[in-house]
């Protein structure tokens, strides 16, 4: 009777445990990938896990808004884009020594342009966010949809930053005299950011803040009639995912050392959203699994056949079917676990 009364208290400390230890391993294994897949004659591949990095970052961010506050965002990639573009504007100044607009100096500095890049994004979010959470429903949807299109055309017609080509940066930012041209060092520049930015979303979805943020999207008369004004909370979520996808962004610029006009585009809005949506909206650490799984895919499938997106729709198809809760619930129902933190 007594070891059946305890084990049920027990149960969800040891799964907590469990799942410390288990990221805690997973963390050292990223860690150490670039350095194991050089010696497996797959050196290319650091980059592509890169990439995923640095997208997980921009989905995690857009799963704040959609899957814990309901908010069905088509103009997230706005954010993203101008994070790109701070670093890229920053970089072009910096190298022709001429200051923007006559007053802001460039930089090369990594520690000046990439919070820079953060700071720009969250009061792009802010005054969009500000305008779009007005609405509701689908006109919310569309509102986000125009005015990430209007900054899209925008960056599309400023020739002095290069207009629909983009913008080159002839290297990456200068990070405390790293090498960030070294795919290694890249990726664990990234995987740090993305730890942090997550760390930072564990912290806030399970605060007085993220449970209000729940509540809102489960009910939002509800809270209203609790005493709580919802629109500061979406708004705040709304420019704390903003400056995660200006992180995103800049990281992806110094990846690359390449902008463009595509990074803003509502195409690149979708892919945020399927990463949510196949790794697990809602979760944590299914925009993770999301990101990595789709650009994955897409490697694979683009080295087989030049029509890889007719194969990657059916395969994104199957899991969002037969995989409810995205990856992250499958792999939780595995594990006798639940795969949502929402």
């Amino acid at each position: 009777m007594a070891r059946a009364a305890v084990e049920p208290g027990l149960r969800p400390l040891a799964w907590e445990m469990r799942g410390r230890v288990a990221l805690a391993l997973a963390f050292v294994l990223l860690a150490a990938l670039p350095f194991v897949l050089p010696l497996l004659g797959a050196q290319a591949v650091v980059g592509l896990a890169t990439r995923m990095l640095i997208y997980a970052i921009a989905a995690a961010s857009l799963n704040l808004i959609l899957g814990y506050a309901g908010l069905v965002s088509f103009g997230h990639a706005a954010y993203y884009g101008v994070g790109a573009y701070v670093v890229g504007i920053l970089y072009a100044h910096w190298a022709s020594d001429e200051p923007l607009l006559g007053l802001v100096p460039g930089t090369d500095q990594f520690l000046l342009a990439v919070p820079a890049a953060v700071i720009v994004s969250g009061l792009a979010a802010l005054v969009l966010g500000a305008l779009s959470l007005r609405t509701s429903g689908v006109q919310f949807i569309m509102i986000t949809l125009a005015f990430a299109q209007m900054l899209f055309f925008l960056f599309v017609s400023l020739d002095h930053y290069g207009g629909d080509d983009g913008l080159i940066m002839r290297r990456p930012n200068a990070l405390l005299g790293l090498n960030l041209r070294d795919d290694a060092t890249m990726y664990l520049v990234a995987l740090g950011a993305l730890a942090l930015y997550l760390l930072l979303l564990s912290r806030i979805v399970r605060s007085r803040f993220g449970r209000v943020l729940s509540g809102i999207r489960q009910d939002e008369r509800r809270v209203i009639a609790l005493g709580i004004e919802p629109y500061p909370y979406k708004l705040a979520a709304f420019v704390i995912a903003g400056m995660g996808a200006g992180l995103a962004g800049a990281l992806m610029a110094n990846m690359t050392r390449f902008v463009s006009p595509d990074m803003l585009h509502w195409t690149k809005s979708g892919e945020f959203m399927i990463m949510v949506i196949l790794g697990g909206v809602g979760s944590l650490f299914g925009p993770v699994l999301g990101a990595a799984c789709l650009i994955g895919l897409e490697y694979v499938l683009a080295g087989l056949t030049e029509d890889w997106q007719f194969y990657l729709g059916p395969l994104l198809v199957l899991v969002v079917l037969f995989a409810r809760g995205g990856l992250s619930g499958l792999l939780g129902r595995r594990a006798g676990v639940g795969g949502s933190d929402g």
